[in-house]
């Protein structure tokens, strides 16, 4: 089902919205960033994403805490607690694949043949040999997840980071990762544009809170002020996509001990 024929309905795209809002801004995040937040220091931060609107995002931050709160979390941790192991990284592997699409179409906007060729790989031996992407023959056969996004995209080609932005029910963002976000979901081809209603809602839901499950390890790691972490966090990730891993020229690594940029990330 195309994202844009689901728009012109009203009732249906309503449906999804009330149904998927309240864990996207969980869904973020993957598992490496889990289990890099434990290295974070909250009073990091990057001069490349001000935060003028701070009042605003201060109050969208605890909305979104209240709703994880009462609504997702109990979900992800019941889901958790009857879920086993194999089977829960089994529908995580899942999704994992289904985002090789994007990771494709982005890698050629960036003109990066070698994680073209990884992301069309990974896609084609997950799919076929890997049962439809429940297990991750890819990783097997050395060809690691490289993560693209059109928000990646516009950085690449020197679009600027913006304000830090806190979304409602989808979280921490900037403007150029909020307009990458919105392009990646209505725009470019996706393996979610074939599947119907009303089986697309459950599939959706199930990888909300698959991807909340995998995070609820990684809570203990945020320390200090949880705001000022998730949002250092969040902009060390992107900064850290933005650039393939390299160093960027940035006051925590010049004439500093270089391992203050997340490795994980």
């Amino acid at each position: 089902m195309n994202l844009l024929a689901l728009m012109r309905s009203p009732s249906r795209f309503l449906a999804l919205t009330l149904l998927l809002l309240p864990g996207l801004g969980w869904a973020q995040y993957t598992q490496e960033d889990a289990e890099t937040w434990e290295q974070a220091d909250p009073g990091q931060q990057y001069p490349q994403a001000s935060d003028p609107w701070e009042n605003w995002n201060r109050k969208v931050f605890r909305f979104n805490q209240t709703v994880d709160d009462y609504a997702l979390r109990p979900v992800a941790e019941a889901y958790q607690k009857v879920t086993p192991d194999l089977v829960d990284q089994g529908v995580t592997n899942f999704f994992n694949n289904l985002t090789e699409i994007r990771n494709f179409a982005n890698s050629v906007f960036q003109l990066k043949g070698e994680s073209a060729v990884v992301a069309a790989g990974r896609f084609t031996y997950n799919t076929v040999f890997g049962l439809g992407g429940l297990i991750d023959v890819g990783t097997a056969f050395d060809l690691p997840e490289r993560p693209e996004d059109f928000g990646q995209t516009l950085g690449y080609w020197g679009a600027d980071t913006g304000p830090y932005l806190m979304l409602p029910f989808l979280g921490p963002s900037t403007i150029r990762g909020f307009s990458g976000f919105a392009v990646d979901q209505v725009v470019l081809p996706s393996p979610w544009d074939s599947v119907d209603s009303p089986e697309v809602y459950y599939a959706r839901a199930l990888q909300v809170v698959d991807k909340r499950a995998d995070l609820l390890a990684a809570e203990g790691f945020i320390s200090g002020d949880s705001y000022t972490f998730v949002k250092n966090a969040y902009l060390q990730r992107r900064e850290y996509l933005v650039n393939d891993g390299k160093p960027s020229s940035d006051p925590f690594t010049e004439g500093e001990d270089e391992n203050l940029m997340l490795e994980g990330f």
